[in-house]
Formats: structure tokens, C-alpha cells, sequence
């Protein structure tokens, strides 16, 4: 709904219908970000989503529990409170005292304490502004949490925050790993003399290269505020998606590069061969990690690929024609390379069934 400012135009508020359908999960994506924006800031409509968050059976205790603990350690801590100056989160606070003012009503310890109220009456308001503000206040202290916990400086640009977030495997010593073994294969082959003996080297390395970049990228062992970050609306798979994608930014150029400068091997497949089956081998870990995590998807499909590929690839030797005939098989061809974008597509289809388990928390 909206209502009149006078001399501001029309305000967009929550209204029951939305508060409600945010509160059953029900609501659409952009309008639950609309609502977790606004109630940083509005007191009243913090109060009507509190209220509506509690009618739910399965949070409504969840998060009566909660409160009870905020405002038991609240009030033991008093104005002395670590880590808090000038005691502006409190309840009598300056922070309060706005969201206070845009509610219409007085924020009072008495009225944060008061939880007997029933839905609806003034306590209850009261109650909900001072929480709108509590929003806002822990909106602040977790923004400069992480920035704190992953190194981020707050004075970098919008654009330089994406990058920084786009994946911690790409800060880490994956990264490293990368260039070490593009640019050793390019070494080996021109400065040790192996010439296209590396080749098939390289073209049954590179496919699973990105698994364990994306194994790093995302999960409670790769995030300080994994909890934190899963639980807001650019969590879950969009997340894994934009880290996966960074990785796969990184790593397919550097490999193909490196492939591409290598000497050519008599009858072995081309430079940018492995890249339908480094796609399906990274859905195929995307989608294997809804069930088990990503740590764990990764490493059962990189597995995988090493029993039943890389190992019978060097039975024959690890150099040279025979090293190349063993890999060829599973890269050359056009069945062998739809086979691969089929199973891509499948992984794909799977990932896509599955996204809702990624707004749950992984387990250890």
C-alpha cells in the first residue's frame, strides 16, 4: 500500500497481503528485498512483518527465543555494553529513537521487554519499531563484520566489492595453482624439451581444475559468514552460480591459452577440447553438492575423474603417443563431445531441480 508524505509525494509501505507472503517464504524475490530494505527504516512496517513473522507456526517460537535472548543480554549489559559506543543500538538509543519517530510511537526498554502484547495493540508497535531499528543497527554490524572478516575495505567502489566477492578460491591459492600450471605445461614443453608430450597432460588435467576452484568458492569451510550470507536473498545457488562462473572466467582462458601455445600431438584433439567436459564435470559437481555440499561434490566428481579417466588415460606411459591415445577417446569426436554437452544439459536440468536445497544450511 502507500500513503501521502506531505510535500514528499506517495511512500511505498508494506501492507499485510505482502508482510504476510514474506513471512510464509511466498513472496516474490524483488518484493522480499523491497521489504527487508524498507524495514531498516521504518518502524511500522518493521512491527507489521515481526507481527506476521510470529503468526507462522514454525518461526513465531524460533523467534520469540531469539528476542528473549537479544533483550536478556540487552539488559544485563546496560549502557556499558563492549563493542557498542555512545550506546547507539540500544533501546534508548539515537538509532532507536529515529525508527521510534517514524512509527509514531515512544521506544522505551519497558515497551522492547513487554512480550505478553498481543498483535496489534501499541506494545506491540512500539515493540516492532525498536526491532525495525535493531534491523538496521545489525544490518550496519554485519556489513562492517564482513568487511572486516574477508579483508574488504569499505571505501572500495561497487565494482571492485563484486570482484572482491566473486569468489574466494579467486584471492587464494588456487589461483596460484592456476597460473602454476598453465604456465609450468607451456614451460615443461619449450624449456625441458617434452614438446607435445604435455599436451595430454594438460587436456586430462584441465577439466577438473575448476572443481576445485569451485570447491573453495562456496560453503560453510570457504565463508567466515557463511550463515549470514546464506540467509539473505543473493544467497543460496545464485551465489554458487556467480562463484562458479568466476572461476570458470579464470580458469577456461588460462587452460585454453595454455593448450593453444602448446605444440600440436599427431592425431590428439585441439586446444579447446576439454571444455564441454570441464562444463558437465562442474554442473555434474554443482549438482552433486545439493545433496552433499559442494566441498564434497567436487571431490567425489574430481575422483571420479581420475579412477576412470586419467588413470587408464596413463597405463600405457606418462609421455608421449601412448599417454595421447589413452586420453583421446574422451575428448575427440563429435559423439564423444555431444555426450558431453548432453550430460551438461542433464546436470544442468538436475542443478535447476534442486536450487531450493541451497537455501539450506550445508551440514558439517
Amino acid at each position: 500500500m502507500s500513503r501521502e508524505r506531505p510535500g514528499r509525494g506517495p511512500a511505498w509501505h508494506v501492507d499485510a497481503e505482502l508482510a504476510a507472503r514474506y513471512a510464509g517464504g511466498t513472496a516474490a524475490e524483488s518484493d522480499a528485498w523491497s521489504v527487508e530494505k524498507h524495514v531498516e527504516a521504518c518502524g511500522a512496517c518493521a512491527a507489521l512483518v515481526s507481527s506476521a513473522a510470529r503468526a507462522v507456526p514454525e518461526t513465531g517460537p524460533l523467534l520469540a527465543d531469539v528476542r528473549a535472548a537479544v533483550l536478556e543480554r540487552v539488559a544485563a549489559e546496560g549502557r556499558g555494553a563492549v563493542g557498542c559506543p555512545a550506546y547507539a543500538g540500544g533501546p534508548e538509543g539515537p538509532a532507536n529513537a529515529g525508527a521510534g519517530a517514524a512509527a509514531g510511537t515512544a521506544v522505551s526498554p519497558t515497551a522492547h521487554l513487554d512480550t505478553t502484547a498481543s498483535p496489534g495493540t501499541a506494545t506491540t508497535a512500539s515493540a516492532g519499531a525498536g526491532s525495525g531499528a535493531a534491523v538496521g543497527v545489525a544490518a550496519g554490524a554485519t556489513h562492517s563484520a564482513a568487511a572486516g572478516a574477508t579483508g574488504v575495505s569499505p571505501r572500495l567502489s561497487p565494482a571492485a566489492r563484486i570482484l572482491w566477492a566473486a569468489g574466494p578460491a579467486l584471492r587464494g591459492a588456487w589461483a596460484v595453482a592456476l597460473a602454476v600450471v598453465a604456465l609450468g605445461a607451456v614451460a615443461l614443453s619449450y624449456g625441458a624439451g617434452l614438446g607435445a608430450s604435455v599436451r595430454p597432460l594438460l587436456l586430462v588435467t584441465a577439466p577438473v581444475l575448476p572443481l576445485a576452484g569451485v570447491a573453495l568458492s562456496y560453503g560453510r569451510h570457504a565463508d567466515p559468514l557463511y550463515e549470514v550470507v546464506t540467509s539473505t536473498p543473493s544467497g543460496g545457488l545464485r551465489l554458487l552460480l556467480v562463484r562458479a562462473a568466476a572461476v570458470l572466467g579464470v580458469s577456461v582462458p588460462a587452460l585454453t591459452l595454455a593448450g593453444a601455445a602448446l605444440p600440436p600431438a599427431a592425431g590428439g584433439p585441439g586446444a579447446a577440447a576439454w571444455l564441454l567436459p570441464g562444463l558437465a564435470l562442474t554442473l555434474a559437481a554443482l549438482a552433486l553438492g545439493s545433496f552433499v555440499g559442494s566441498r564434497r561434490g567436487a571431490a567425489a566428481v574430481g575422483g571420479a575423474w581420475a579412477l576412470f579417466v586419467v588413470a587408464p588415460a596413463t597405463a600405457g606411459g606418462p609421455a608421449g603417443a601412448a599417454l595421447m591415445a589413452g586420453a583421446a577417446p574422451y575428448f575427440s569426436g563429435l559423439a564423444v563431445q555431444s555426450g558431453w554437452a548432453s550430460g551438461a544439459l542433464a546436470c544442468a536440468l538436475l542443478l535447476a531441480a534442486r536450487r531450493r536445497s541451497f537455501d539450506h544450511l550445508e551440514t558439517p
